[in-house]
């Protein structure tokens, strides 16, 4: 069974420091403690299953990726936590700066998940992938039209681009892995080219991006695929459809959710196998059918509704890079004035 879950704010982020952590401490020695920016029906059903195949307890807490950073960060040598689960690599790279992370290189985890999905050193290692790539109208916009990230920069998309805000860490990941593949230089024309087709202000979610398309206030945008997937499962008949960007050079950006164990991890080994088994076969099922996630591991199929997509290039850039290019994008942005 699940000992208490808990959700951590900011505002409630020193309380729960001092008042929540014997509760998270009464779990056995044999539990697993995972503090996680996922949200809680997208990994308990793991958890779950994790228990019923081992036999070994997951005693879990949810919150921003940022304030639970800073929790393991001040709980130092004391922490509860024997691992860490976020989204996206440049919050994983980061995680990784702040020294909060041992290296974990096993067998079973190299031959499950791919080098350009894990870190370098083994500090973490992602555990399902999502592609950023274009979204557009069907009723508005001929495929032929579309072609690469670049493009969107082409005064052809003028008034009709609408893009996610540049303060969200999946924005700046995109835009680090463009820095890397075309050159600061090319690149900044190309978020400058993006600002200037914006048909309005930046949304605060790519949900919103794909209403704003629906609602005719602009033809294409940028997404995460997961969220396509879920407006898509509610509303078949939507007239919206992804085009997968850069076939003919470097390949769809794609990001991940994903972990590391604790570097003060009480029960490591626990951690570990928990890490492994997140990797395997029967896990990476529950996540792409969860979330509409695309799997880590290269040898299991997609969901049935991913699946039906279709098949697309990746760019195969090791995402750690996307962390270490995380403050140039930033800047980049900021002088373009994507707000």
């Amino acid at each position: 069974m699940f000992s208490r879950q808990l959700t951590v704010s900011a505002m409630a982020l020193t309380t729960l420091l001092m008042g929540s952590i014997t509760q998270i401490q009464a779990a056995t020695d044999d539990t697993v403690t995972v503090y996680s920016s996922r949200k809680e029906h997208l990994i308990q059903p793991l958890f779950e299953q994790f228990t019923k195949d081992t036999g070994i307890e997951v005693n879990y807490l949810t919150g921003k990726g940022g304030d639970l950073i800073e929790r393991l960060k001040l709980e130092g040598e004391n922490t509860p936590a024997d691992m860490f689960m976020t989204v996206d690599a440049g919050d994983l790279w980061y995680a990784g700066t702040q020294d909060i992370f041992q290296d974990v290189i096993t067998n079973t985890i190299v031959g499950n998940i791919p080098t350009y999905l894990r870190d370098p050193d083994g500090l973490w290692t992602g555990l399902s992938v999502r592609a950023r790539t274009l979204v557009y109208s069907t009723e508005r916009v001929n495929s032929s039209e579309l072609s690469t990230y670049a493009d969107l920069a082409d005064s052809k998309w003028k008034g009709k681009l609408c893009l996610r805000t540049s303060k969200k860490i999946y924005t700046k990941s995109l835009v680090a892995s463009i820095i890397h593949n075309e050159g600061e230089d090319k690149a900044e024309k190309i978020v400058s080219g993006w600002v200037s087709n914006l048909a309005a202000t930046p949304n605060a979610k790519d949900s919103h991006v794909m209403n704003a398309i629906l609602a005719g206030q602009c033809d294409v945008g940028l997404v995460n695929t997961y969220y396509f997937g879920r407006l898509i499962e509610k509303t078949p008949d939507a007239p919206l459809k992804l085009f997968w960007a850069n076939q003919d050079t470097t390949g769809v950006h794609v990001n991940v959710s994903g972990a590391g164990v604790t570097k003060h991890a009480s029960n490591s080994d626990g951690a570990v196998q928990l890490l492994e088994w997140l990797s395997s076969a029967k896990a990476q099922a529950i996540y792409g059918a969860l979330n509409k996630e695309y799997p880590a591991n290269q040898n299991i199929a997609s969901d049935e509704v991913v699946s039906s997509w279709g098949s697309f290039k990746k760019d195969n850039m090791n995402l750690a890079l996307v962390g270490i290019l995380q403050a140039d994008a930033v800047a980049l942005m900021q002088r373009v004035g994507y707000k």
